[in-house]
């Protein structure tokens, strides 16, 4: 599942369902956007657990939509599992998968920015630069 961010970099996550409910695996240098256990009641309630991590380098909560499920079975694992040159077709076809939004424009300018204390959790990394 793609989710995409306004001024920010998209994250993508692999899906996790157990019975009737969905989590993800996801990989990321920051603490907030890794993996959910799988208690989520859809897809929409999955992808505003990441709502509030989803921090740009100007403070401001930049996720805002997510896709539909994308089922990488459909694609020759040759593709993205060996060739990094061809893994950008993959990535430009979950690009363009439809997408939700996850908050209205004026929801999205209310949204608070980070505190100070989040500031610095954000700043926790496992690869620093």
């Amino acid at each position: 599942m793609d989710m995409k961010a306004k001024g920010d970099y998209d994250h993508v996550v692999a899906l996790v369902r157990r019975g009737r409910y969905w989590g993800a695996i996801s990989k990321s240098n920051h603490v907030w956007l890794r993996w959910r256990d799988p208690v989520y009641r859809s897809l929409r309630e999955l992808a505003m657990s990441y709502l509030h991590g989803y921090v740009s380098d100007y403070n401001h909560i930049s996720l805002r939509s997510y896709s539909r499920p994308f089922d990488l079975r459909r694609c020759d694992p040759a593709l993205w599992i060996t060739n990094e040159e061809s893994c950008w077709d993959i990535a430009w076809d979950l690009d363009q998968s439809h997408h939700y939004d996850l908050v209205t424009p004026s929801q999205a300018r209310k949204l608070r920015p980070h505190d100070r204390i989040q500031l610095r959790a954000g700043e926790i990394v496992e690869h620093p630069p």
